[in-house]
């Protein structure tokens, strides 16, 4: 395949390889991804809560179980919406382990608003300027 200015374009990014996934948004993601990782690796300073690969677990971490927490709601939904809808898999234990989830997740989402600030809170705002950014596109 021959590099071409316009492969790197947005469009080009959202276009599936041979293998099906989209490997010029991959690409981006992975150098992103390790920049963030080298940069917390090379600065030696420690902050108040540890590293700085820490803190960008941290990011992840949050903005991850914030997703998963609001995820588990659907599978209520979709059982009370859809009741006659074939199920590939089942919930073991439904309702009380997707239950148990979301309050584990609830709390375990606080304690890391209450415990961890330094790094929820930007963890939360790179979520919000990311569904910004996601609305501006175009479709």
């Amino acid at each position: 395949m021959r590099w071409r200015r316009t492969d790197c374009s947005s469009r080009a990014r959202g276009v599936l390889n041979r293998a099906h996934v989209p490997g010029w948004s991959l690409l981006a993601q992975g150098i992103w991804s390790a920049a963030l990782v080298l940069r917390a690796l090379t600065i030696r300073t420690r902050t108040l809560y540890g590293s700085l690969y820490s803190n960008l677990l941290d990011y992840v971490i949050s903005a991850a179980l914030l997703f998963l927490y609001f995820d588990h709601p659907g599978v209520f939904r979709l059982r009370r919406t859809r009741r006659t809808r074939k199920r590939p898999y089942r919930v073991a234990g439904y309702p009380f382990v997707p239950a148990l989830y979301i309050f584990g997740a609830a709390v375990v989402l606080a304690m890391l608003f209450v415990y961890r600030p330094a790094t929820t809170w930007p963890g939360l705002a790179i979520v919000i300027i990311g569904a910004g950014v996601y609305a501006l596109l175009p479709r």
